[in-house]
């Protein structure tokens, strides 16, 4: 949004420099992205000279080129070469010198010292388009002859020079869209600061009816979608163009002028902050204008000359046969003001932001009346901008205001009654702020104090204020004003010790993310949101999935219920820019519905919690002279997951593995401590990678934080010598059926043996055709440690045929040799 410094100053009387004023504005919570100097013609013609053509001959080497001599009272006569066909001796015209930068429709250009032809030209002469006045590029603009010689064209074009803030406007500040809700703000930060500066809205004592000849009826038939219409008719004027301030001053923040009564509709809305909208009222049928919705499907073509089906939902404003204008959103072309239009009818309108809302997105229209309406719009400044617009449509375009105002508003939306304690604004804010500098600046804020006592205040928060809502809000306006920036940083710091030592999970989050980066994974962020589609036909998350209520697209209406899309759409975009070795992960919420609640409580319908993700696609590292081409693959994977978990302290003899199957992971193993899973992972089930298009092997792990923060912080850190005697290894072959899990195996060898085994690995698999069918291969390692005494051959032979009976037993393994 873009505010102008000397518009700003009509309506605060301040001189404070714009420099100033932009570090003011982002203490008030107004970030200012830019501060940049406008003209009201672009570069404000700086080098253009008002000169006088003495000399004028054909150029001997071009039948269309001109030679002259160019006086510009400043020295010798200028050689200039022009191709315009009106040049003549004696004109007034103007000159680009040399160094002048020209500005035109396609770009700009530098005039430089050249030949042409074989004659020098010392600059231009120039036509109206090249100098920013106009379109005409026919011949030179030729001036009066009483204009001086060497006069600034900036002077005697007038030009203007402007300050413009850029302000990055958050969403829940609609009441500083306007360069009155800017004023506003900026006068209570001034009042605080002991200035005697005053905000002022545009006068419109001055406002009356001159007859009652053009009255146009209004019926109302939605006033849930529209609490508030005010029209009113004015006739006989002109439209033409706007005069040189009012254009300026929509030029100054980036519009183009079109004419004078559009321009005021613009001007009023930059002004005030109400959007407004003026019919031709010898258009509008029946002369009847109704607030209605039509049925699907009818057709309206709007102001950019689209023909949009309406939607039932769409709130339309219509005469007795047609839709004129999507309320709060566009106008229709057909009922729009022209150079013929001699009647109108003016509408100044507060309409529900959410129907505001839901059309604009439906239709994917974004416009300064969408922007403030879909935000919530003050209610009180719809009569006092249709005034304020009408008195300049008087004034610039003449005729009369011949009807009342029409003012349709049943059910007034009341100011908000709210309670302030003294006590709780300190507390928020850390610092004991004095009472009259509450007051201060809540009255400058127009939010009125109903009733003050010693501890409180009763306050009356005007409807303007969309965004203040409860007390926190209140202190936050205090804030804004008062300065973030006053709030000293204490020098005490007040805090109670705790025997109970909690893991610091950010601490757990920074030090596995390390971990992480430093092994060749990159971070990702996915969004929160996403699309309903990837859920809607699983047994498991559609009945529980979060939906959004008013989602701005289709991609973006629910909430997320685990992190695997985000990661595949990372891996899929990747490898469309042919980037096919990923290593990723993702630290990120998910969010479902609680089934299993049946309570009042809207919190407790719903549930949360952290996650860890991992993703695995194409080569472990790219491939050089030393590290040969090496996929990753399921055991990479759970090497991560498992070492992640020793990191952070999981006590890994504690965790039982299960075989993992789901609809995201066709093969995979998943983790459990206490009967609660902390970890799945394994193989993306193709048929999900399918629909991504990921083509080749992606890998998933999905790491519950929030289940296994609690097992650390039930962790014993557990010290011990480290054994002076040998470790000792044996390997066993064994056949086994292809069902039998290693970890059941796993199991039987530490039931034959706890004390003396360490360590089991497995260390190679193997199916083939080399043995019988329903069969697969096992090459395990066992470790066998005493830790009082080397051991004998006799005692480690005794332990494995304890071992190999025993995993016999359970599983039904032969012992290969």
């Amino acid at each position: 949004m873009k505010i102008s410094y000397h518009w700003l100053k009509q309506y605060i009387n301040i001189d404070t420099a714009p420099e100033e004023l932009s570090k003011i504005l982002v203490d008030l919570g107004l970030e200012v992205e830019s501060v940049e100097t406008v003209e009201s013609i672009k570069g404000g013609l700086k080098g253009f000279l008002v000169g006088e053509v003495k000399e004028c001959q054909r150029h001997p080497n071009a039948d269309k080129l001109s030679v002259t001599k160019v006086d510009i009272g400043n020295g010798p006569l200028l050689d200039i070469v022009c191709g315009a066909p009106n040049v003549a001796a004696g004109q007034k015209v103007i000159v680009a010198t040399i160094g002048t930068t020209v500005y035109t429709q396609d770009g700009s250009f530098e005039i430089k010292k050249a030949k042409i032809r074989g004659e020098n030209s010392e600059g231009m002469l120039c036509a109206a388009d090249e100098i920013g006045i106009g379109n005409s590029h026919d011949g030179i603009l030729v001036l009066p002859n009483d204009v001086k010689v060497g006069l600034p064209a900036a002077e005697y074009f007038n030009v203007v020079s402007d300050v413009v803030f850029e302000i990055g406007l958050t969403p829940n500040r609609v009441d500083a869209a306007s360069h009155y809700g800017i004023a506003r703000d900026l006068a209570a930060y001034f009042r605080l600061n002991k200035q005697a500066v005053n905000c002022k809205l545009p006068d419109i004592s001055g406002f009356g009816v001159d007859d009652e000849t053009l009255k146009i009826p209004v019926t109302v038939e939605n006033p849930h979608a529209c609490p508030r219409y005010c029209g009113i008719s004015i006739s006989g004027l002109s439209v033409k163009e706007s005069p040189e301030w009012l254009q300026n001053r929509l030029k100054s923040i980036g519009m183009k002028p079109i004419n004078n009564v559009v321009d005021i509709t613009n001007f009023v809305l930059h002004e005030l902050g109400q959007p407004l909208h003026a019919f031709d009222a010898d258009k509008i049928k029946g002369k009847k204008v109704i607030i209605k919705t039509y049925e699907e499907g009818k057709e309206i073509t709007t102001l950019d000359g689209v023909t949009r089906k309406l939607s039932s939902s769409d709130l339309v404003i219509s005469d007795s046969n047609d839709a004129m204008c999507i309320a709060g959103v566009f106008g229709g072309l057909e009922t729009g003001t022209t150079e013929n239009t001699k009647n109108i009818f003016l509408e100044s309108a507060y309409f529900h932001p959410v129907w505001v809302r839901k059309t604009a997105r439906r239709h994917m229209l974004s416009t300064d009346s969408s922007f403030r309406f879909e935000r919530g719009a003050d209610p009180n400044m719809a009569p006092i901008a249709l005034k304020r617009a009408a008195m300049l449509i008087k004034e610039l375009a003449g005729g009369k205001i011949s009807s009342s105002v029409f003012d349709f508003y049943p059910e007034p939306i009341s100011h908000q009654a709210l309670v302030l304690h003294f006590d709780y604004v300190n507390k928020l804010i850390g610092k004991k702020i004095p009472i009259d500098t509450i007051k201060s600046i809540l009255t400058s804020l127009e939010i009125i104090i109903e009733k003050e006592t010693s501890t409180e205040l009763e306050l009356s928060i005007p409807p303007y204020k969309v965004d203040v809502k409860k007390e926190a809000d209140v202190v936050e306006e205090i804030m804004r004003v008062y300065g973030y920036n006053n709030i000293e940083i204490p020098i005490q710091l007040k805090a109670s010790l705790n025997n109970a030592e909690k893991p610091d999970k950010y601490k757990l989050v920074n030090m596995i993310s390390d971990y992480l980066s430093s092994n060749g994974f990159n971070e990702i962020m996915s969004n929160s949101l996403t699309k309903s589609a990837y859920y809607k036909d699983s047994e498991k998350y559609a009945s529980r999935m979060v939906s959004i209520e008013n989602p701005l697209s289709g991609d973006l209406n629910c909430m997320r219920q685990s992190l695997i899309f985000g990661g595949l759409e990372a891996i899929q975009l990747n490898n469309n820019h042919k980037i096919q070795n990923i290593k990723i992960y993702e630290f990120g919420n998910i969010y479902w519905i609680n089934e299993s609640y049946n309570g009042s409580e809207v919190l407790k319908k719903f549930k949360e919690e952290q996650h860890l993700a991992l993703f695995m696609s194409g080569l472990k590292q790219e491939v050089n002279w030393n590290s040969p081409a090496s996929y990753s693959d399921f055991y990479y994977l759970k090497a991560f997951v498992n070492n992640i978990l020793f990191r952070i302290g999981i006590n890994t003899d504690a965790i039982k593995q299960e075989g993992h199957q789901c609809e995201y992971i066709s093969e995979g193993l998943s983790y459990e401590v206490n009967k609660k899973t902390i970890a799945v992972f394994g193989y993306v089930h193709p048929a999900l990678l399918k629909k991504m298009d990921i083509k080749g092997n992606a890998f998933y792990a999905d790491i519950c934080w929030d289940a296994i923060i609690p097992l650390i912080t039930n962790h014993a850190v557990k010290y011990k010598e480290i054994p002076k005697y040998p470790e000792v290894e044996r390997d066993l072959s064994m056949l086994i059926d292809e069902q039998i899990k290693f970890e059941q195996i796993e199991k039987a060898a530490r039931k034959a043996e706890k004390k003396l085994l360490k360590d089991i690995n497995l260390f190679d698999v193997y199916k083939g055709d080399k043995i019988e069918a329903g069969k697969k291969s096992y090459a395990i390692r066992f470790m066998l440690q005493d830790e009082s005494k080397t051991l004998t051959d006799k005692e480690i032979e005794t332990v494995m045929e304890q071992i190999s009976k025993q995993i016999n037993i359970e599983t039904g393994a032969k012992i290969r040799q």
